[in-house]
């Protein structure tokens, strides 16, 4: 987990539509697009596409989890059909993801009756880079890119400052956006919604809130 510029390995590229979109869904201009939802337009596009530079579906869900968790009080946790529904990711899926989130301590879980999920503080405070790297691993572009390999190309190849400055710019908006910014950006965009999620807190969570 970790750091702004290392590639370790061969299989994880970021398809820039998908890596900004969870930013999308916190600004104002953006409103329409909640957690968990995304115009039909956006999704057949997305169906159609055929590149391998794409942020895997798991980094996606795991954003969308890590918003959700922030949105609501550091105190209270959240069952899986809970962050299920409010993300629109399947149950079984989901908790894989968030078994990574928790072993990279950006959530903790709890079983029982008054179990479920809860966001760390440094969860709460970790930027968007951090939660996809908790799933995929470091972002690498391309191999040319990769810490400890050297392509016999990479002094005459024209293409590869452009890599390299398109990782630069990736990694730059990724670290720049902070889980804890977007969601007071989600709360300040959809007032009220807070509310309407009481039903689906814990046992726990609810007798705190009396």
């Amino acid at each position: 987990m970790g750091g702004t510029s290392a590639c370790d390995g061969f299989n994880y590229a970021a398809d820039l539509t998908e890596v900004i979109l969870p930013i999308r869904k916190a600004l104002p201009f953006a409103g329409f697009l909640r957690i968990g939802e995304m115009p039909v337009w956006q999704d057949d596009a997305m169906k159609r596409a055929n590149s391998s530079m794409q942020l895997t579906r798991a980094a996606d869900y795991a954003v969308r989890v890590m918003i959700q968790l922030a949105i609501l009080p550091s105190t209270e946790r959240v069952s899986l059909p809970t962050l299920a529904r409010a993300t629109g990711a399947p149950e079984s899926f989901l908790s894989k993801v968030l078994q990574s989130l928790a072993r990279g301590e950006l959530i903790t879980s709890q079983r029982g009756q008054s179990g479920g999920f809860r966001i760390t503080p440094r969860g709460r405070h970790a930027p968007m880079l951090e939660v996809i790297e908790a799933i995929d691993g470091a972002i690498c572009l391309n191999v040319c890119l990769m810490h400890g390999r050297s392509c016999p190309r990479k002094t005459h190849c024209p293409a590869h400052p452009v890599w390299a400055k398109a990782q630069q710019a990736m990694l730059q908006v990724l670290s720049g956006s902070s889980i804890s910014a977007m969601a007071a950006q989600a709360s300040a965009n959809r007032p009220g919604r807070l509310a309407s999620g009481l039903n689906d807190l814990t046992p726990a969570a609810k007798a705190v809130r009396r």
